[in-house]
């Protein structure tokens, strides 16, 4: 890639002051097809020229090849291939994007990089009974400004949903086994993703540990759920935290990101002393900072049963003790 279009993803990590405004800056591409795919710019690294690739036997379908990147020896892959797009390019253009998710490089081949866009997370709604769940390679869509305004329909964007991209190419690992948890059927977690993989992944945990649980596919619905689960316990006359012990965020989700969710629980003095952990793929320093700004008691890059089994362990353990099973007896 030329230097002027590396300097698109310069200064990444000044755009974390976007987290907590409920914004994103995705990346625009092409596939060949005339369409217009993105990705959230903190997943992509570095744009370049594609480089020489190794071919390799026995690769899954659509990974390429293997390259050699600063010492680091990565799989490159074919997204249209992937995606199995009809009329998609058969040589796309040349360009690789450099992608890190979940501690994970991986080079995307694609046909052609447009811009970087700044859309409000409200404007990006989740590709709802689009394709089946383990085809749905697009976690979101949004719709690009037209020089029209708002009475002109704009072009639509479609988000890559890369953590079921990589499960579809690789395979998903088993989760790791995690111990039960002391009591945990007296504890109660909500927790939130817009990724399905990464929905199955945490109740596997979860359900190993012992504790019941909730969950939501976004932040707005999580947000109302919460609001919902606090108003009953005021109009009961009960105590909250005797139905919800801890709440677990993704930070990246359509409509209301876990940033802004995150501030919502902690200005609301209904959830004071319920732990909020952020359970990202975005694993960057800078990501995590911004966690901990909006008030995050924990930070968990994804995805790892057991460091994610440790850090809720002592924050349920904190939040209250096990609730009696059984009744005391009365002689």
């Amino acid at each position: 890639m030329d230097s002027a279009d590396n300097t698109l993803l310069e200064n990444v990590d000044a755009r974390t002051r976007l987290a907590g405004s409920n914004r994103m800056e995705i990346l625009l591409f092409s596939l060949g097809t005339g369409e217009t795919f993105g990705i959230n710019v903190f997943k992509v690294r570095e744009v370049t020229r594609t480089p020489m690739i190794t071919r390799s036997p026995n690769m899954p379908a659509g990974v390429e090849g293997l390259i050699s990147l600063r010492g680091n020896v990565i799989p490159v892959i074919s997204l249209s291939r992937v995606l199995s797009l009809p009329g998609a390019a058969q040589e796309l253009g040349g360009t690789m994007m450099v992608t890190e998710y979940n501690k994970r490089t991986l080079g995307f081949l694609v046909d052609g990089i447009d811009r970087i866009i700044r859309v409000e997370w409200d404007k990006v709604r989740a590709p709802e009974g689009l394709l089946a769940a383990d085809k749905n390679f697009i976690t979101a869509i949004t719709e690009l400004p037209t020089a029209g305004g708002a009475s002109q329909p704009g072009r639509l964007v479609s988000i890559l949903d890369v953590e079921q991209i990589m499960a579809a190419t690789f395979g998903e690992p088993p989760v790791a086994n995690v111990a039960p948890m002391q009591g945990g059927r007296e504890y109660n977690i909500f927790f939130v993703d817009d990724s399905a993989v990464a929905r199955k992944k945490i109740t596997e945990v979860l359900e190993q540990m012992g504790v019941r649980h909730k969950h939501a596919v976004n932040g707005l619905e999580a947000w109302h759920r919460l609001s919902g689960i606090a108003a009953h316990a005021q109009q009961s006359g009960g105590r909250l935290g005797e139905e919800l012990d801890l709440i677990l965020v993704d930070a990246e989700m359509p409509e209301m990101d876990g940033y802004v969710l995150t501030r919502n629980i902690k200005s609301d003095p209904r959830f004071g002393g319920i732990p909020v952990v952020m359970h990202s793929s975005l694993s960057s320093e800078a990501n995590r900072a911004m966690g901990q700004a909006v008030g995050v008691d924990a930070y968990v890059a994804k995805f790892d049963a057991e460091v994610l089994s440790d850090t809720l362990r002592p924050l349920l353990g904190k939040a209250r003790s096990p609730r009696m099973t059984e009744e005391p007896s009365h002689a």
